[in-house]
């Protein structure tokens, strides 16, 4: 589907775009959104270990990172439909076969075995389906023009919706009907996915598929010759080991430390997903009136602040409440990433590009994985104190340099 339109084609009815875009986005958000937050609470609640949960968080992004080249190339080369069908069907068999297995295996090594696989697997076949539902975003992103943002903050919001339903969900299903209930739904979300797909196919049926190597050389390439976006990456990326160990630390504080169920786990990222749905709705209309850059870096020294305090805490009320905030920042940034993402990558390479920037974004989360294996639960705190330290410096550094760059200057409006 090119992306070089008329001026009678850029903005397309909304109907098209709720069908087309939109609800896909929401099926595949809330699938998402469930086995990222609700595989790790399975994994503690068959085998009550926090270096397993950890370790469990890391299998789920470590394949995650390889896919991500490659999910590029295939959507780049078969288009969204194809790759985000397969990619949702294949899923909810893989949910569903764990779904069945699991009650005849009663603990121990064979359900150790099967939880970590089903992490490791649904990490995978969840980012092909990412990558398919973030390019069909950004086709309609390009064809909205100077409304790219309206479009970008519609999209974020879908995928905070899903955030703040999906861990509440998982952590209620997972203590009322056990691992079937979560795992089925999540099958189903995929399934709605596939139906709704976006009706975007190949560009490129004439040229042979490039190679993963070639296709991230291409995206390296793209994302160097983009200063705005290459520094905002380096400075998401930071951020993101400190977002990535609140994760994965989660159940094991809430449920191990604090004494609070399954539930209260998914609770906080849903208020969290709440607060950062209100902060991408605001950041829609202050980038119109102040630009990218005012907006991305009040975001950014919100987030800072918030991770800051989180390990000084020590009750689940001020837990929850910093998490909220720290993720409404980081909705913020969001919202300024996404837009430039849309605004500077070239169609012709938009999904190799989008696959190394989600790459060098999703690094440190199974780095933070194993230091919630490795770490003893009780020195949690002055670990994630580190990690926030290191966030502060990175986001200054990235938008003091950014304010120097036209496009962050920019009002989009």
């Amino acid at each position: 589907m090119s992306s070089r339109v008329g001026p009678r084609h850029a903005r397309r009815p909304v109907p098209t775009m709720l069908r087309g875009i939109y609800l896909p986005r929401s099926m595949d958000a809330a699938a998402f959104a469930m086995t990222t937050y609700g595989i790790p609470l399975l994994v503690l609640a068959t085998t009550d270990s926090a270096a397993l949960t950890g370790l469990a968080f890391a299998l789920e992004w470590i394949p995650r990172l390889g896919a991500f080249a490659l999910a590029g190339a295939m959507v780049d080369r078969h288009g969204t439909t194809r790759v985000m069908c397969l990619a949702s069907t294949a899923r909810a068999v893989v949910v569903l076969a764990a779904a069945l297995v699991l009650p005849h295996l009663h603990g121990g090594l064979g359900t150790t075995a099967t939880v970590m696989l089903l992490a490791a697997t649904t990490g995978v076949l969840t980012e092909f389906s990412y990558v398919a539902a973030e390019t069909a975003g950004a086709v309609a992103s390009r064809q909205a023009g100077e409304r790219a943002h309206r479009v970008q903050s519609v999209l974020l919001g879908i995928d905070q919706v899903g955030t703040l339903a999906g861990p509440a969900l998982a952590g209620l299903l997972l203590e009322r009907f056990g691992p079937a209930g979560i795992l089925t739904t999540i099958a189903a979300f995929s399934l709605l996915a596939c139906a709704f797909a976006p009706r975007q196919y190949a560009r490129h049926h004439d040229t042979a598929p490039e190679t993963v190597l070639k296709n991230l050389r291409t995206g390296w390439r793209t994302l160097r010759s983009l200063p705005a976006l290459s520094w905002l990456v380096t400075g998401l990326t930071l951020s993101n080991l400190t977002i990535g160990l609140l994760q994965a630390a989660a159940p094991v504080i809430v449920v191990k430390q604090l004494g609070h169920s399954s539930t209260d786990v998914g609770l906080i990222w849903s208020v969290a997903a709440a607060a950062s749905l209100g902060a991408v709705a605001l950041c829609r209309r202050a980038i119109d009136r102040y630009g990218l850059w005012l907006v991305g870096a009040l975001s950014a020294t919100i987030a800072a602040s918030a991770c800051l305090a989180v390990s000084l805490t020590h009750t689940y009320t001020t837990y929850l409440v910093l998490i909220a905030v720290l993720m409404a920042g980081e909705g913020g940034m969001t919202v300024v990433l996404r837009t430039l993402r849309a605004h500077l990558i070239p169609a012709g390479v938009f999904g190799a590009t989008l696959s190394l920037t989600i790459l060098l974004l999703l690094l440190p989360f199974p780095l933070a994985g194993l230091l919630v294996a490795a770490v003893p639960p009780a020195q949690l705190g002055p670990v994630i104190t580190a990690c926030a330290l290191l966030q502060a410096l990175g986001l200054s550094l990235t938008f003091g340099r950014l304010r120097t760059l036209p496009i962050l200057r920019t009002r989009l409006a």
